[in-house]
């Protein structure tokens, strides 16, 4: 992958991001919290994937996603533990949104998964833009 693609790779997982995280809004709004919970999550691995583009790993699954990002973004200590954590938490999270239907999230899970997601994402922009992967 050259240096225009990747750039360009990364711009259009942020957008996924972007949407995903506006959808997950709306859906809460709507009071369907497993639905939103669930968009959050996929808020985060598209931010995660950009993050990864950016140094020239492309995941093939969400587990080699986490892997990676621990193997190259926590380890070297560029993220903390406590963001991989966030990670596999909404990822099992997300799982249980998805294929449980006895568990049913309510709005201050939603909140607080949000807030995580935030923080993180946040974390996740800083080093993107310190990349110079945009302005």
């Amino acid at each position: 992958m050259n240096e225009q693609n990747k750039k360009s790779n990364i711009t259009d997982e942020l957008d996924r991001a972007t949407k995903s995280l506006e959808s997950a809004e709306l859906l809460s709004q709507k009071g369907y919290y497993n639905d939103a919970v669930s968009r959050l999550y996929y808020a985060l691995f598209h931010r995660l994937k950009a993050l990864l583009l950016s140094k020239g790993l492309e995941p093939k699954t969400h587990e080699g996603a986490l892997i990676l990002f621990s193997q190259h973004f926590v380890k070297p200590g560029i993220f903390d533990t406590s963001d991989s954590h966030i990670v596999s938490r909404l990822m099992k999270y997300r799982e249980e949104a998805d294929y449980s239907p006895s568990y049913m999230f309510k709005e201050k899970d939603y909140r607080e998964f949000s807030l995580d997601v935030e923080k993180l994402s946040s974390k996740m922009h800083s080093y993107l833009k310190n990349k110079g992967y945009f302005d």
